[in-house]
């Protein structure tokens, strides 16, 4: 599957890189994979970007990964509550196959740590979502969240800096009115380039529980944020009222029985989102209809096969994620062992159903007991909507060739890197005789797992956050 050119270039930075840490450079060959047929993987020179104290800390995961609308800007969020902004290089003459990596570009800090006095209730700075908004001016604008507070920054340029104010000196101290003789004219001269965040908006005081996803409305206007049980409607340019359009809740919290897991606008139709939940359900809703969308107007569900089910059914079959497809003909669902692939128009059963990992089933009651079975993983489209890409354990990421139903298993990883050697696809032995090349599932590090990933909007790059790592692969330009 994937067939196409060789590929031409992978990124691995660490936290300690983005946030100022002195670090030692590294020039190694590694890994790089391709998305479209054929050939899965080739070697290619990266930069590799370390910390000499080899120690990180929880607050350097990685919680989020985002592209903007061109993919010119990659967004990364962390348990920090810092946001680190990459930017694509542009090709030169003197550097002329540096077009695609990915350097910094911006970081700042985007979250507190709170604390909630009137329920004694600790909120952490965690970076839970970032969405881009599609760009108008020479500015970027993102939001951000944490479990409670919602930020919009706005990301500038400044390469010119104003000389010759009349009432202050050049070092900002104000000068005496009376020691004035003559007027000047301000004038703009050239200073080095400097990147700005700086915040907009704050939305905050709507969710009494943890936001687990926003989404911006293709009309670019509005947005919604959700968490474990109701659905908020903001406008862009009003920090202190939405509208509530979802509400689950019930008036006796004792019969509640599933929450609210992901949500996400329509891309072309600005009045229909979804919703996922605990149970595996998917709730389409059209604003048209009601003020309040408590009535879907579709209901995407698998029928459960009796025989299957076991005292783990109900925890697998939560959704951690939901994305539309570009077109806005499909959707795509990711549950902990499997991804959907639903037809807006058959709500019965999915029309694609990928397994991502079907060897951790026997695995179940160990996941359990380390609460692994509770990992949210996320799922992604490609640009062009014919391939599917999601995380696993060890490091691993799943893609599904739609076309051809082909899939490969791949590892993000900065060891093993011998020069020009091919990136071979990863297998997981169950049982029995375990060939050379295949990793035994006893052997499966869960402690390193692939939660994030993001793929450009347009070409085959792809983001893959794996803990305090941020992996891109690309394929090779021509």
């Amino acid at each position: 599957m994937f067939s196409g050119p060789r590929q031409r270039g992978l990124r691995l930075l660490t936290h300690a890189e983005w946030c100022g840490v002195p670090s030692e450079a590294s020039v190694l060959l590694c890994k790089t994979v391709s998305m479209r047929a054929g050939d899965l993987a080739q070697w290619f020179r990266c930069l590799l970007h370390k910390r000499k104290d080899p120690s990180w800390i929880s607050a350097d995961i990685i919680s989020t990964v985002e592209f903007n609308y061109s993919g010119d800007l990659l967004a990364t969020g962390d348990k920090g509550g810092r946001v680190v902004i990459f930017q694509r290089e542009q090709e030169s003459k003197s550097r002329p196959h540096s077009r695609g990596e990915y350097n910094v570009y911006s970081t700042f800090q985007s979250h507190e740590p709170e604390f909630d006095y009137l329920k004694s209730l600790e909120i952490e700075e965690k970076i839970n979502k970032i969405r881009w908004l599609p760009q108008q001016n020479a500015a970027h604008f993102l939001l951000s969240t944490n479990d409670k507070t919602i930020k919009l920054w706005k990301i500038s340029e400044r390469d010119k800096r104003a000389e010759g104010y009349n009432l202050k000196d050049e070092d900002g101290r104000l000068r005496d009115p009376f020691r004035i003789t003559a007027l000047r004219v301000p004038i703009l001269k050239p200073m080095d380039l400097m990147v700005e965040a700086s915040p907009r908006r704050i939305f905050a005081n709507a969710h009494t529980y943890h936001i687990n996803s926003i989404s911006v409305n293709s009309d670019h206007e509005t947005y919604l944020s959700a968490d474990d049980l109701r659905i908020n409607l903001w406008h862009l340019e009003i920090t202190d009222r939405s509208f509530n359009i979802v509400d689950i809740k019930p008036a006796n919290m004792e019969e509640l029985t599933e929450v609210i897991t992901a949500a996400e606008f329509h891309p072309h139709q600005c009045n229909v989102f979804v919703y996922s939940s605990s149970k595996g359900t998917i709730r389409l809703c059209d604003m048209r209809s009601s003020a309040l969308c408590d009535r879907h107007s579709k209901f995407f569900e698998e029928p459960e096969d009796p025989s299957s089910r076991s005292f783990f059914s109900e925890i697998i079959s939560s959704i951690s994620d939901v994305k539309f497809s570009h077109s806005g003909r499909y959707m795509m669902t990711r549950d902990y062992l499997s991804v959907k692939v639903w037809d807006l128009n058959m709500e019965s059963r999915p029309v694609e159903t990928h397994q991502v990992h079907e060897y951790l089933r026997s695995k179940l009651c160990s996941l359990y007991e380390n609460d692994c079975i509770f990992d949210k993983f996320e799922c992604c489209w490609n640009g062009s909507d014919s391939a599917i890409m999601t995380g696993s354990y060890n490091n691993f990421f799943r893609m599904f060739d739609r076309n051809t139903r082909r899939d490969v298993t791949l590892e993000a990883s900065r060891e093993n890197s011998k020069p020009r050697a091919s990136l071979k696809p990863r297998k997981v032995c169950t049982g029995g005789k375990r060939k050379k090349d295949e990793i035994s599932v006893d052997s499966l590090d869960f402690n390193k797992k692939i939660l994030h990933t993001a793929w450009h909007p347009m070409e085959n790059i792809i983001a893959v956050a794996a803990t305090n790592n941020l992996y891109i692969f690309q394929d090779k330009i021509n």
